[in-house]
């Protein structure tokens, strides 16, 4: 089951930012993430804020079927105070729901939030279970509420086997521009450990599909690191993630969380931990397979074939933008105070639905906190961290970092902190000497 949100301080039911958030709003890049909390079925690794029929008491979805909605019955769970019915078929209202509520708390006016839109991410779960025709609806809801400006970016993820050609030619039509696939592995052994229902040529082919729909910018993910992946295993999903031909890849190192069936099999001894440093080592293949590829690393898990092809809203949450989180367990930063949602779907419905915040608690980040996440964030991006913003010691270790040959000696002289390949593996160790 999905973890549990941290602890903070209530969030008003009128959902009313600090004077402090809103001192500045409209003057920085402001973006909407959509979380879609529908899976088929859950991975064995993953803890993320998501439920399959099963857990909610529903008939299952069935695999690549992405326009099931209508024929899915209405879920009810236990403990939902208003009753109301949370499923794929409902929640596009209670995102739309909370959009409106948003525009009301984020209004420069009595009429309008003159906040416009830069990025949208359909995250999840998986959000292409809904019908492109739902996406579409709540995508047309935040251009009515806030408006979107002109060249938006507007990303969904997906699941290989929750969409086909026809399904993506359907969503670029309803104005998305962006879709990133879940691929993982392309190895089966793999994909099995990870609980993977794909077949590994099918992402290729969808990266296939959503070009010819239109789509400008194609991204595939990729996991390193599972129990009995070989180094041969990654260079193989390496190499077929580069032959399907995207402009933006991730890579991600395997987490094991708590909670989870994989964390469950671990513990018991029927499979191995990941290793540290054959992570280390995968990560240097990953970055020498996508470099040869032509795709440049701007963000320590991210590659991008162009500076056009990075993904704009992840860059709004490296570089301190605002965004707002709509949907169960969703995370929204506004001005330094974050806040997130209730987690389960049937208790975000009831709060929705009797129009007060959603919101479960939050916290208000003092300047140093603010002062260590730009730190922090700005080190893991190819343009590096401004010296300017360390404090007297930060700029003292900026010099033992180079020496090390974990920075560049020549972004010093610039004034930035620009990680070495090496220093992209000691990331965390980097910032912790930066904010000494």
């Amino acid at each position: 089951m999905p973890g549990a949100l941290p602890d903070g301080e209530p969030v008003p039911s009128a959902g009313t930012l600090p004077d402090s958030a809103r001192a500045g709003l409209g003057r920085r890049p402001f973006g909407i993430y959509v979380h879609v909390p529908f899976c088929t079925t859950r991975c064995g690794y993953c803890d993320f804020n998501t439920y399959t029929a099963a857990e909610l008491g529903a008939r299952p979805v069935s695999p690549g079927a992405p326009a099931v909605s209508p024929g899915v019955p209405a879920v009810s769970p236990a403990g939902s105070a208003a009753g109301r019915p949370v499923s794929l078929a409902t929640y596009p209202d209670l995102a739309i729901a909370e959009i409106r509520f948003a525009r009301q708390v984020m209004a420069l006016d009595q009429h309008r939030a003159d906040l416009p839109v830069s990025t949208v991410f359909f995250g999840g779960g998986t959000p292409t279970l809904l019908p492109p025709a739902d996406l579409g609806r709540i995508l047309r809801a935040i251009d009515t509420e806030f408006g979107l400006q002109p060249g938006a970016e507007v990303t969904t993820e997906a699941n290989p086997e929750s969409v086909d050609a026809a399904a993506l030619g359907e969503l670029r039509a309803q104005g998305l521009t962006r879709v990133s696939f879940g691929m993982q592995s392309a190895v089966p052994g793999v994909l099995a450990v990870l609980d993977r229902v794909h077949q590994p040529g099918r992402p290729a082919r969808c990266a296939g599909w959503a070009r010819a729909a239109g789509f400008e910018h194609v991204s595939l993910d990729l996991i390193y690191g599972t129990p009995g992946e070989s180094d041969a295993d990654w260079r193989r999903s390496l190499d077929a993630a580069v032959a399907a031909a995207p402009d933006h890849v991730s890579a991600y190192a395997l987490t094991v969380e708590p909670g989870t069936r994989l964390a469950a099999r671990v513990r018991r001894g029927e499979l191995p931990p990941p290793d540290d440093d054959v992570l280390a080592d995968r990560y240097l293949i990953a970055d020498e397979v996508l470099s040869a590829a032509g795709l440049t690393w701007y963000e320590i898990s991210n590659w991008a074939a162009a500076e056009s092809s990075r993904c704009a809203h992840n860059m709004l949450y490296w570089t301190d933008g605002d965004w707002w989180g709509i949907g169960p367990g969703a995370h929204s930063h506004v001005g330094g105070t974050r806040w997130w949602n209730v987690r389960h779907p049937a208790a975000y419905g009831a709060r929705v639905a009797a129009g007060t915040s959603p919101g479960q608690a939050r916290e208000v980040l003092a300047g140093s906190e603010r002062q260590l996440e730009r730190v922090m964030l700005a080190v893991r991006l190819t343009e590096g961290c401004p010296v300017e913003i360390l404090s007297p010691a930060g700029r003292l270790n900026a010099q033992s970092v180079v020496a090390e040959g974990l920075a560049s000696a020549d972004a010093l002289a610039r004034g930035r902190i620009v990680l070495t390949r090496r220093g992209r593996l000691l990331a965390d160790a980097v910032t912790r000497k930066l904010t000494d």
